[in-house]
């Protein structure tokens, strides 16, 4: 698979013509001439969420954080490391792994906004950690001393790498299926561990950043998933028996690096996310990640934890859910279904 030219004036490429990967783009960015309406729709989605970091008050959470068990702290410090990792590599993968191979000009103007909004994630990272911690090192550099967060990253990115070191069409699939599932399980997993304490009074105003954050989230997952989808349509032939046996398999791996994962964190010790029901929303959240794919769910399972959709919410919601105030948090709405 080559890489795009990013200017390209011997070609004569037409709208109908375009491709996800393998076009021959000219490289100018024609945007009243759309193949893929989803991604232009998606665009002007993701421009109207623009929000900014310190925008969100943290001040509560100073004290907050000095107030939580030990077990909290450790929890609230080892999701938001893995948060930070996660984001950190979306910001390079998205940009310099993805991109450059996707042919499709509106598709490339919501990744290029899709990088930004991840890096934005990092500053928001870096404001969380800059009001809770006298020492913003220790969060920063968890990864390197905690063996176990250092192993979830590294099969985390071990898919990116395939695709950095080997640029199949294959490999680029299975990027965009590991893509939906960062995006889709491990980020919605770490969220959980904020918007728990949130529940309880505590750390509000980190759980207003997450939900910034996750709100962003859902438009780089329905990207992913309809880049998924609409590849299935057009090159079906890469969709072989052997691909989705590898996909079931990444989402099985998923799924059990992140139950691990839930368990070491929280050590059983916090209130309202027991073993059982971690595992339980860890599966549920695959399976809804292949359904919107059409894949078979593996694992049937109800959500166990549904109140977490209460605190992720923007849509038709009318109050603050922490204040009770009436507030407009949202400069635009998304369904999955728009798209």
């Amino acid at each position: 698979m080559k890489r795009k030219q990013i200017y390209n004036p011997d070609s004569n490429e037409s709208v109908n013509n375009r491709q996800i990967f393998g076009g021959n783009p000219t490289g100018i960015f024609e945007l009243n001439n759309i193949k893929y309406q989803w991604a232009y729709n998606l665009w002007e989605m993701m421009l109207n969420n623009t929000w900014f970091p310190k925008e969100v008050d943290m001040t509560r959470d100073v004290n907050d954080y000095k107030q939580l068990t030990q077990a909290e702290k450790t929890a609230y410090d080892k999701a938001l490391s893995q948060l930070i990792f996660m984001d950190s590599l979306q910001t390079n993968n998205i940009i310099d792994n993805v991109n450059p191979y996707v042919t499709s000009p509106e598709i490339n103007l919501i990744l290029v906004r899709q990088s930004f909004e991840e890096a934005l994630h990092s500053q928001s990272y870096a404001v969380m950690v800059d009001s809770i911690s006298t020492n913003s090192a220790e969060i920063y550099d968890l990864w390197r001393r905690d063996m176990m967060l250092k192993s979830k990253n590294d099969a985390i990115a071990k898919v990116y790498q395939e695709l950095a070191k080997n640029p199949s069409e294959t490999n680029f699939v299975k990027a965009c299926f590991a893509n939906q599932i960062l995006e889709g399980i491990y980020f919605y997993s770490g969220f959980t561990y904020i918007y728990t304490l949130a529940r309880s009074g505590r750390m509000l105003g980190s759980a207003q950043m997450i939900r910034f954050i996750q709100r962003d989230e859902v438009t780089h997952l329905v990207l992913f998933q309809n880049l998924i989808n609409t590849l299935k349509k057009e090159r079906p032939d890469l969709f072989t028996q052997q691909l989705k046996e590898e996909v079931i398999e990444m989402f099985k791996e998923a799924v059990q690096l992140e139950v691990e994962w839930g368990r070491y964190i929280t050590q059983g010790q916090i209130l309202g996310l027991t073993n059982d029901i971690l595992e339980q929303y860890i599966k549920f959240l695959a399976d809804e990640r292949l359904r919107a794919v059409g894949f078979e769910k593996l694992y049937n399972v109800n959500n166990p934890i549904k109140w977490v959709d209460d605190f992720a919410k923007f849509n038709d919601q009318k109050t603050n859910f922490f204040e009770g105030t009436v507030t407009n948090y949202s400069k635009g709405s998304l369904s999955f279904d728009d798209f």
